[in-house]
């Protein structure tokens, strides 16, 4: 199998909400390939039962290829946007499918009444801080050995409002 990125032009890409549970395995298996974090069953279904319109999924010609997984809720008074999860299948990286994911996550969580969003990425994850840094997001704090591999992490934080 060859290592080159599979190149698609965007109008090739579909993305759907979260539908039931039957797509359930496949977001799991596709997160787990990159995510350095194991999470139960139950972590999914905490984001994607109380917040599947904040589930989104990337499809090419019927092929699942991405997901993004989020929450928004009541923080401090405030309605903080949380992206928990970003994956986009190794060989459809560079095809922007992650910015449109989030992206499109930003947009609804805007649509909510969000006025911040959050997540986390490990230090060492430089294409993530690049990917949400081209979005506006700001680093706003280290984590110091936030994962369980001992990484630290970033905090990026998004202002919608001040």
């Amino acid at each position: 199998m060859s290592s080159d990125p599979i190149k698609v032009a965007p109008e090739k890409v579909e993305y759907r909400h979260y539908k039931d549970e039957s797509q359930l395995p496949q977001i799991i298996e596709l997160i787990e390939k990159d995510l350095s974090e194991p999470y139960s069953v139950f972590t999914y279904r905490y984001f994607i039962h109380n917040w599947p319109q904040l589930c989104l999924l990337a499809y090419v010609e019927d092929q699942f290829i991405g997901t993004i997984i989020c929450k928004l809720d009541d923080h401090r008074g405030r309605k903080r946007g949380y992206i928990a999860m970003l994956a986009v299948e190794k060989a459809y990286r560079g095809n922007k499918i992650g910015t449109a994911l989030v992206n499109k996550a930003l947009e609804i969580m805007k649509q909510m009444g969000a006025d911040e969003v959050v997540l986390e990425t490990e230090a060492s994850n430089t294409g993530a801080q690049k990917l949400y840094e081209s979005l506006g997001f700001a680093k706003d704090k280290i984590l110091m050995n936030y994962y369980l591999n001992g990484q630290k992490a970033y905090r990026l934080k998004l202002w919608f409002t001040d």
